[in-house]
C-alpha cells in the first residue's frame, strides 16, 4: 500500500483531529516533532492551531499523506520566508509518518512528495531549497541524507530534552536546483 498525498487539504475536524492524533502518537513513540513523551493531543492543540493560522495567512502549506483507509498517516508543513533575502527557501516543519507505519517506505514517500511539491506546486515557483532541522541523537539526520538532504550545520546543547539531556539542533537542507 502506499500514501495518497494532498497539498493544501480542506482543514474541518476530521483533518484537525487526525493531525491531532498523528502527533501526540509519533511524540509518544518517540518521535521529535516538538514535544516529550507523554502527551496529549490536548497539550498539542495550541502547537496546531499556530499551523493553522499562518496556513489561513498564507505563510504556511500542509501536505498530508492518508493511508488506505484514508486516515491522517503523514504530514509535512512548508512555511515561506519573509525576509526579503531568504524568501528562495522554505522551512519545513513537523515531518511525521505515523508509528504503525514505520518501515514501509512511508517515510522516503513523503520526503518525495515534499521535494515534488516544493518543485511544482503553485507558490512554490521562486524555492530552491528546503530548509529543516532536527534533533541530534534520534538518527534521523541519518535518514534525511539517505533522502538528499545535506548537514549544513550543528547547534549544541540547542534542544532541551530534560534537565540534563541537551541536543544538538542539526539543521539540514535540499537544494532544488
Amino acid at each position: 500500500m502506499t500514501l495518497t498525498f494532498e497539498v493544501d487539504p480542506a482543514v474541518d475536524r476530521t483533518l484537525r483531529d487526525g493531525v491531532l492524533s498523528l502527533w501526540a502518537d509519533v511524540s509518544n513513540a518517540g518521535g521529535a516533532v516538538g514535544f516529550v513523551s507523554p502527551v496529549t493531543p490536548d497539550e498539542i492543540r495550541p502547537a496546531l492551531l499556530k499551523h493553522l493560522v499562518a496556513m489561513a495567512e498564507g505563510g504556511t502549506r500542509l501536505l498530508v499523506g492518508r493511508d488506505e483507509d484514508g486516515e491522517v498517516a503523514a504530514t509535512a508543513f512548508f512555511t515561506f520566508n519573509t525576509h526579503p533575502l531568504m524568501t528562495h527557501w522554505v522551512w519545513l516543519y513537523t515531518v511525521m509518518v505515523h508509528p504503525r507505519h514505520q518501515g514501509k517506505g512511508y517515510g522516503a514517500a513523503l520526503m518525495a512528495a515534499v521535494e515534488e511539491t516544493a518543485r511544482t506546486a503553485a507558490g512554490f515557483e521562486a524555492v530552491e531549497a528546503i530548509r529543516l532541522s532536527c534533533r541530534g541523537g534520534t538518527g534521523v539526520d541519518g535518514f534525511y541524507a539517505r533522502v538528499g538532504y545535506k548537514e549544513v550545520g550543528r547547534v549544541p546543547d540547542a534542544i532541551r530534552v530534560a534537565p540534563g539531556d541537551d541536543r544538538e539542533d542539526i539543521i539540514m537542507l535540499l537544494p532544488l536546483n
